[in-house]
């Protein structure tokens, strides 16, 4: 039992050659949801700024222009920095804390489902309530549309809004900031292997 033991570990450790492999895809996976945020900001900046600030229907943050250009910046850069490998654990603090911000100020008060679905877990009223409501919408859609064409690229879901996919994104940072942007396919890494070298 050891010997088998012992010969699954060595199987495991071969897999080190290809370790890089599991940065680069969390890298690559999170550049285009940053550039995509930050690109959307820089496109309707004016309309971020009111949103951030305005306690009425915004978020009501403090300083609202500053914090626009801030997670601006940091979902633009931070998608260029993810992409190159460059200054990945320092730029994932500032997407982190721009995830924190968005899990407590816009997400947060919906639970944890970033999609509505009754069967799942940690499903709250607003969840259970959506259900009604889905029922509703697809009759009206299949009594007054063409339902089939309407749902051809995929079925009528509800948004509920939830911290879901911010936490994902916040975990994911998180695994960043500790095992950095990889070997061989980040400027990181090169930068270092040059640095070590003088």
């Amino acid at each position: 039992m050891k010997t088998l033991i012992n010969k699954a570990y060595g199987c495991l450790s071969a897999t080190k050659k290809i370790d890089f492999l599991a940065p680069l895809l969390l890298r690559l996976y999170l550049v285009p949801i940053f550039w995509m945020a930050g690109t959307t900001k820089i496109e309707g900046f004016d309309n971020i700024v009111q949103w951030f600030g305005n306690s009425d229907w915004g978020l009501g943050l403090p300083f609202p222009y500053l914090m626009a250009i801030l997670a601006t910046a940091a979902e633009v850069l931070g998608a260029i920095a993810l992409l190159l490998g460059l200054a990945v654990r320092v730029m994932a603090v500032p997407l982190m804390f721009t995830m924190f911000i968005a899990m407590t100020s816009v997400h947060g008060q919906y639970g944890w489902q970033a999609i509505a679905d009754a069967n799942a877990p940690f499903a709250n009223d607003r969840v259970m309530a959506s259900v009604e409501k889905k029922e509703a919408v697809v009759a009206i859609l299949q009594e007054h549309g063409n339902y089939d064409w309407l749902t051809s690229s995929g079925n009528i879901v509800i948004l509920n809004n939830g911290i879901e996919f911010a936490a994902t994104y916040f975990i994911m940072l998180l695994a960043l900031f500790f095992i950095g942007g990889g070997r061989y396919v980040s400027l990181d890494y090169w930068c270092k292997r040059k640095w070590l070298k003088r």
